[in-house]
């Protein structure tokens, strides 16, 4: 089971992390999210256990738990949520598939109110008139 620990302190370390949750059973792997730029931690990480009991005995008693401190929280990781780029890259394709199902009714439809809308304002004249 994955963990996400928040709020954690700038001098935490994943060895110092790590050793606070082995005391509650096996730990698969332990990830601090390191700033790209800085190069510093960014207040949170990953802790992943193999055993759901042992997590959740480990969120149990360390959510609230004062480290370095900070009072860490920590709980069950959810899925990795779609990002807005991503989010934005899928909707031209929706719009696609949508006026691709349009029925010819709702087609016929269309083009009548833009032909009624164009009577509004009358002919248009052109260089054939």
């Amino acid at each position: 089971m994955k963990l996400l620990v928040r709020n954690l302190a700038a001098a935490t370390t994943e060895e110092k992390l790590e050793s606070l949750f082995v005391q509650y059973g096996a730990v698969q792997s332990c990830n601090l999210v390191m700033d790209k730029i800085t190069g510093k931690s960014k207040g949170f990480g990953f802790v992943e256990m193999p055993k759901p009991g042992e997590a959740k005995a480990a969120i149990k008693n360390l959510n609230g738990y004062k480290l370095a401190g900070n009072i860490i929280r920590v709980k069950k990781a959810e899925s990795k949520v779609q990002t807005a780029e991503e989010t934005q890259a899928e909707k031209p394709a929706k719009k696609e598939k949508t006026i691709e199902t349009a029925s010819k009714t709702e087609t016929a439809e269309i083009q009548k109110n833009e032909n009624n809308t164009l009577n509004i304002y009358g002919k248009i004249k052109t260089s054939d008139d």
